[in-house]
């Protein structure tokens, strides 16, 4: 009888070691991908403070351009408010979900911006203007390069997640699913033009 006890506790201590392994786990990589969150909102920060910059650049150049200016600072506002939201929950789904239709949104605006801001020579050519677009240019790439650590991040802590048998763990602790930071329009992923060369 003795024997069998010390059986029982030796697997049941098994599985509170198991148990507390998978939690750690969970915990670890969902900390992972709110890091590798946080690394996108540093860049798109810096994203939406220079927009402002060029918009104004260009506002002596494109006076008769009023809609898409508007809208562009429109978009950039909304996506602004969007990662903000994101940024206080980057495990919500639906925050995550958000603030890729606001980028969306936001791209087509610069992208408007820059085909109209190709037909002013003058505006092409100002320093400025070229200086905050090779800005913008390198914030991009380096958006990218976010999104794409995040993606992994992302992708690690849901595979985990989902597998057996740490699933019941996470469903007895509501570890949720996260949201990949994907475009899903081909035309959506199409860079934005930033060069006046």
């Amino acid at each position: 009888m003795a024997f069998a006890t010390l059986i029982l506790l030796a697997i049941a201590a098994l599985v509170v070691f198991y148990v507390i392994g998978a939690y750690n786990g969970l915990v670890q990589l969902r900390n992972r991908f709110m890091n590798a969150f946080a690394q996108i909102d540093v860049q798109l920060k810096r994203r939406y403070d220079l927009i402002p910059n060029l918009v104004e650049t260009a506002k002596g150049y494109l006076q008769h351009e009023r809609s898409t200016l508007e809208a562009v600072i429109a978009a950039r506002n909304s996506a602004s408010a969007a990662s903000g939201k994101a940024a206080a929950h980057p495990e919500d789904p639906g925050a995550i979900k958000g603030l890729v239709g606001a980028e969306t949104a936001l791209t087509g605006a610069m992208g408007r911006f820059f085909a109209l801001a190709e037909a002013y020579p003058d505006l092409k050519a100002n320093q400025n203007m070229m200086q905050l677009t090779e800005e913008l240019t390198s914030t991009e790439n380096k958006i990218s390069f976010a999104r794409q650590a995040y993606n992994d991040a992302v992708t690690a802590y849901n595979t985990r997640r989902e597998q057996f048998p740490t699933v019941v763990i996470a469903g007895m602790f509501n570890f949720g699913p996260a949201e990949l930071f994907v475009v899903t329009d081909g035309a959506e992923r199409e860079p934005v033009k930033v060069s006046f060369t």
